[in-house]
């Protein structure tokens, strides 16, 4: 198997504001091998773009973050980094595609020398060499017309061009990790297509590690190598995204996957929503997270955390933090 070239592991990240302090991230981790997919999938709250962009310092201002645990990208303690080198790191290594393009981009300046600025000071280009990429890049991209794509403020541009150029950005610098958070947000179903395959397209060409982060369980199944499903902050549930799709084991990954309606089936009508709501993270009980809302819960799940076991062998090893089920389905472990 591939060494990682970004891993977190035991990763703790409480956030705090002057009334409340919410414990976002409780001991999760994760791994991204070059030319690999990793999908980290989950509800809204879950902890996911936290989990993966606290430790590059990419949370929101305004909130005071206590973040420990360890985190690694090609082999270096980003968590040890000065401001100054985790700065140059999160510009040159990592690749991020953000939810919202037109937050990410600056709303002041035209498109071209927004990438064309990314390309200068990351890739160490002349300015007319910087010129010539972002072009390459819109057009890579898929964006019609790159020439006068260039020169256009990003209000000019539609939805989906606009999430080609957020791609185009953060391939300016030519990242080893590209981190898509939510990519299709907002999206037709057309469009959403359309980017989901050109970042496939573009990681079979250069190589690179993506780490998708999404509640689109049809976006994992085109995209995904691998699945860590996250809830209220911990993982519930990880291996390939074969295993995890077809051979789900923990109630939560059960429950999103009855929840997505199969288009394939006489019975696409026939999903079945999680009862309740996510645990509030500011008032934490020790035990499962999912707990409240698991209709195969005893009352030790309410007083002991689960921990990951393995539920299958190979090269990607299936691991489930559900004691429960595996005792009641026989399910043999490997650890």
């Amino acid at each position: 198997m591939t060494a990682p070239i970004y891993e977190v592991e035991g990763l703790v990240i409480d956030l705090y504001t002057p009334t409340v302090s919410v414990r976002a991230v409780d001991g999760a981790g994760f791994h991204v091998a070059p030319g690999e997919t990793l999908a980290i999938v989950g509800e809204s709250g879950s902890g996911k773009t936290v989990m993966t962009l606290g430790p590059l310092g990419l949370l929101p201002e305004g909130v005071a973050v206590d973040l420990r645990g360890t985190a690694r990208a090609d082999g270096k303690d980003i968590l040890a980094m000065s401001p100054s080198d985790l700065s140059r790191l999160r510009g040159g290594f990592f690749g991020v595609i953000f939810q919202d393009p037109m937050s990410a981009l600056n709303p002041m300046l035209k498109i071209g020398p927004q990438l064309a600025e990314q390309a200068r000071r990351y890739a160490g280009l002349s300015a007319e060499a910087a010129r010539k990429e972002a072009v390459s890049l819109l057009a890579r991209s898929g964006i019609p017309d790159p020439e006068d794509r260039y020169g256009r403020y990003p209000h000019e541009l539609s939805g989906g061009m606009l999430q080609r150029a957020m791609i185009a950005l953060a391939l300016a610098a030519r990242p080893r990790v590209l981190i898509a958070d939510e990519p299709t947000t907002a999206l037709d179903a057309t469009v959403q297509a359309q980017i989901l395959a050109l970042i496939r397209q573009i990681q079979k060409e250069d190589g690179i590690a993506v780490i998708l982060i999404t509640h689109d369980i049809g976006a994992v199944s085109v995209l995904a190598d691998r699945v860590a499903v996250l809830y209220a902050g911990q993982v519930a549930e990880e291996g390939s995204a074969v295993d995890v799709l077809t051979a789900p084991v923990h109630p939560y990954t059960r429950g999103l996957l009855a929840s997505v309606p199969d288009f394939r089936s006489d019975n696409a009508s026939g999903t079945k929503e999680i009862p309740g709501i996510p645990p509030n993270q500011a008032r934490l009980e020790p035990g499962c997270r999912f707990v409240d809302r698991c209709d195969r819960a005893i009352p030790a799940c309410r007083s002991r955390r689960p921990r990951l076991q393995a539920v299958a062998k190979g090269t990607v090893p299936h691991r489930v933090a559900c004691p429960v089920v595996i005792a009641a389905e026989g399910i043999v472990t490997h650890d």
